[in-house]
């Protein structure tokens, strides 16, 4: 489909609490195509409604494929979409690094959840619920809080616990 500018830490938008999807159809799946788009683009691992200017709580989020030494595919990518998530069950804590499309340019240290339990609905409107650790978890709460107008620098441990990233370093680095 297209893809989207993504708003940055300035942007009001980011700062509002997004409202619930009501309609599901051609609309929304066009929305999430967009978002993947998007998000792919600008080589991150999630993206939220709010990132792009549509204040609707939906993200995406797309786990890269693992492989072994050998360089054989282990564990393909896989991917998610989640309308009018909510957490359900969380458990766990600790300080992970992070980043974010909207903040370029930075990482910051963040304390999450390692383990939730997130609930919501696909683009369809069917109910999907996922148990996630480590990353996966961390990006679920990382593109929650966009939903809820908060940004990863608003958890950061302390205000000295972000740092300025190499534009080698972001690409990889970002979500």
């Amino acid at each position: 489909m297209a893809v989207k500018p993504i708003l940055t830490a300035e942007n009001p938008i980011l700062r509002q609490k997004a409202k619930k999807v009501t309609r599901f159809g051609d609309g929304l799946a066009g929305l999430v195509e967009d978002m993947f788009d998007t998000m792919r683009a600008a080589h991150g691992l999630g993206l939220a409604a709010p990132q792009i200017g549509i204040p609707l709580r939906v993200f995406v989020v797309e786990m890269p494929a693992e492989y072994d030494e050998e360089g054989r595919e282990i564990e393909p990518s896989k991917s998610y979409v989640l309308v009018n998530p909510e957490i359900v069950k969380s458990f766990g804590e600790e300080e992970m690094e992070e980043g974010c499309l909207s903040v370029p340019g930075y990482r910051g240290l963040v304390k999450r959840a390692t383990n939730v339990t997130i609930k919501g609905q696909d683009a369809r409107g069917h109910a999907v619920r996922y148990r996630a650790e480590g990353l996966l978890a961390q990006a679920f709460q990382h593109e929650l809080d966009h939903l809820d107008g908060i940004l990863y620098l608003d958890r950061l441990v302390s205000p000295d616990k972000l740092w300025r990233i190499t534009e080698g370093e972001e690409e990889k680095a970002e979500g």
